[in-house]
């Protein structure tokens, strides 16, 4: 029964994989037909390849370049991760392994902020962008992407640091370690799956924002999605080398978590069963 059990289960999970699987496999099939051929209906699977999609999205037949966009997305989303964490590390720490009063109140607090509607902020902080010389400014992009980050990190990190044995920071505090040497070579070390499921998700959400990134930058500032939704036209055909575009912005969020899907597993285990 119990192996009855697994197989089902097995079988579940590689048709819900499949089923996730296949809108990517057809944007990929997508990209590289003709506009003609990407356009029909039903689609054309046999139709002939075609590089015609990447060659306009980078720029090759004189249109614009990507590559300022994917390196400004690249730096608001790296930027914004490494400040998240240098910021969520410590208060997690206070919330777990050194809790303070009420903290269920202050991590409900912090979530309490992601309920909020980011259209509803968006007038006062384009209104403050525009009075401050920060529109189409990278660095405004990577504060607000580390200021709507910091709550979940902080929820997860504190979930996950709350797995770290207390023991070990007493023996380090004893031995004269201070704060951010027991934060940097003992708490972070344990806590390292943790960390890295959470830089992940930080990225992610960073690389993938739109609604800011498409009201606060024009040109210098402009990332990858809003460099995306130039391709889309109410006249002609766009739909070859908009799956194109869209396959490469993809890139780099499916090569980080390829990359750290063993440290993603371990972290978002790591603090889901107490």
């Amino acid at each position: 029964m119990n192996a009855v059990r697994r197989g089902g289960l097995g079988l579940v999970a590689w048709l819900a994989g499949i089923v996730f699987f296949l809108p990517i496999a057809w944007m990929a099939l997508t990209s590289f037909h003709s506009e003609e051929d990407a356009a029909t209906n039903p689609p054309s699977f046999g139709a002939a390849f075609t590089l015609d999609g990447y060659r306009e999205f980078f720029g090759m037949d004189g249109g614009a370049s990507p590559w300022p966009s994917l390196i400004n997305s690249t730096v608001a989303s790296v930027s914004s991760t490494l400040l998240v964490l240098v910021l969520a590390l410590p208060a997690a720490y206070a919330l777990s392994i050194r809790p303070v009063k009420r903290w269920t109140d202050v991590l409900f607090f912090f979530l309490s902020t992601k309920m909020l509607p980011v259209v509803a902020g968006l007038l006062p902080i384009y209104l403050f962008a525009r009075n401050t010389g920060l529109l189409d400014n990278i660095w405004l992009l990577v504060v607000l992407y580390t200021s709507m980050n910091l709550p979940i990190a902080v929820w997860m990190l504190q979930s996950f640091l709350s797995e770290v044995p207390t023991a070990v920071v007493e023996a380090a505090k004893v031995d004269g370690a201070r704060l951010p040497t027991v934060l940097a070579r003992v708490v972070a070390p344990m806590a390292l799956p943790g960390i890295a499921a959470t830089a992940l998700i930080c990225f992610i959400f960073s690389w993938n924002e739109l609604l800011f990134a498409r009201v606060l930058t024009g040109v210098v500032a402009e990332t990858a999605p809003v460099f995306l939704t130039g391709f889309i036209t109410s006249q002609g055909l766009f739909l070859a080398k908009v799956c194109a575009a869209s396959l490469v912005i993809s890139l780099p969020v499916l090569a980080a978590g390829f990359a750290a899907q063993d440290k993603l597993i371990q972290g978002l285990s790591l603090g889901a069963v107490k």
